[in-house]
């Protein structure tokens, strides 16, 4: 079944690689006019003339850090086709380390990054939202979003809040004709491992083998489009293996799942 997104405005953060670089490319190919977030700004032109329609892109460089610019960065995505009708917040950083060898200083690097700038973004839009009283936020969390295990403690918090901040927007707003879909993305084949911040803040900078068995950016991009125009509050994206069982287990079965958790460190 295929879904109509044609004219429809939509701003990704993150879109110069991974899931939003194949999120670009399906809502191009819907007839969508983009927006195109992220901190480099040769990295976004790439995605811009690789779209179906470069013309109807715009590419507006953003760095989720710098949270003062917001308000000036919503303001020239509304100008450039005059609405944004959905906000995908998929920017972010993940994180390798246990929680006794972490620094504070990455604790906060990772909340600020992966929570805070998602929640002033989102306070920056909502008023256009809501004076249309229309539009929709979708928000990439993470299946760590739901469970806990070994050497993920500042990425999970963040994830976390993530979920408990929007589904109390979700509440607060429906009345207003505004949506919000969190997403929990399993093991999805980009290169978030590599860039993954260490105990002292240094990236990873090696992949991960349970990332490259994960499900291709355009197969997660065709679910996440799906979830979109269904309206969804929530949703898995990936594969069906272990990261979905966790969730399964982690809801049904908790205490099964603790004790299973000490062994599934990232590999």
């Amino acid at each position: 079944m295929r879904y109509d997104f044609n004219d429809k405005v939509v701003w990704i953060t993150g879109a110069s690689s991974g899931i939003g670089e194949a999120l670009a490319y399906a809502f191009s190919g819907r007839g969508a006019k983009l927006i195109l977030s992220s901190r480099r700004a040769d990295e976004l032109e790439r995605v811009r003339l690789a779209c179906a329609r470069p013309e109807k892109v715009k590419v507006i460089p953003l760095d989720l850090l710098e949270m003062s610019s917001f308000a000036a960065k919503a303001a020239e995505a509304i100008a450039a086709f005059g609405v944004i009708d959905i906000l995908i917040h998929n920017g972010g950083i993940s994180q390798r380390g246990l929680a006794i060898e972490t620094s504070m200083e990455v604790q906060r690097k990772v909340m600020e990054t992966d929570y805070f700038s998602y929640v002033a973004l989102t306070q920056a839009v909502l008023p256009h939202f809501a004076g249309r009283k229309s539009g929709r936020f979708v928000v990439v969390s993470s299946v760590m979003g739901k469970v806990g295990t070994p050497m993920r403690s500042a990425y999970a918090a963040a994830k976390h809040a993530l979920h408990g901040y929007f589904d109390c927007l979700r509440a607060e707003v429906v009345s207003l004709g505004i949506g919000v879909t969190v997403l929990t993305p399993g093991y999805i084949r980009t290169n978030i491992s590599q860039h993954a911040v260490t105990k002292d803040g240094s990236p990873l900078g090696k992949a991960s083998v349970n990332i490259e068995k994960g499900l291709a950016p355009y197969k997660a991009a065709a679910q996440i489009l799906q979830v979109v125009a269904s309206g969804k509050n929530e949703a898995y994206i990936g594969k069906m293996g272990g990261d979905r069982m966790a969730l399964w287990l982690s809801r049904w079965a908790p205490g099964f799942f603790m004790r299973m958790a000490p062994k599934l460190a990232p590999k």
